[in-house]
């Protein structure tokens, strides 16, 4: 078993609720979760001792949020070269905060991404079957990739 953080932030909660849905699949898939708001976790120590890690945001005027910006500078001085990483994030219309923060994982972090890319869900997914399927298949597949 390994153990994965799930670090988010949600202003409407569809995000929080896309962070419980990966967490989901990846129990089933035999994992250890722990979900954190972003604002709980002070500095790098508070991102040490996981497997895994899946941030996620919502994109607001087409960016992440101010503190996803401030957290990623913290996960930075954390040094999770190699780690799994997955990406994920909520939005009305454009979407591009979890492929921001995907690709700043893999390319600034140096981390092992999940081939399926970011995990993106439009406002009225999240609440539907189907947004809740997508979202625990993200978490099975993080879990297999953890071995």
């Amino acid at each position: 078993m390994k153990k994965v953080l799930i670090a988010y932030v949600s202003r409407t909660g569809k995000t929080e609720a896309m962070a419980n849905y990966i967490a989901e699949g990846l129990r089933i898939s035999g994992q250890d979760v722990d979900i954190k708001k972003i604002s709980a976790i002070e500095n790098e120590k508070g991102l040490t001792g996981y497997d895994g890690y899946v941030f996620g945001c919502p994109t607001y005027h087409k960016d992440m949020t101010g503190g996803m910006k401030q957290f990623l500078f913290k996960a930075e001085k954390a040094k999770l070269a190699g780690k799994v990483g997955g990406a994920f994030g909520s939005h009305t219309h454009s979407g591009e905060s979890a492929p921001m923060i995907f690709d700043t994982m893999e390319h600034v972090f140096k981390m092992e991404m999940i081939s399926l890319g970011p995990l993106n869900l439009t406002e009225g997914m999240v609440d539907s079957g189907e947004g809740l399927k997508a979202g625990q298949d993200y978490g099975k597949a993080l879990g297999e990739q953890l071995g």
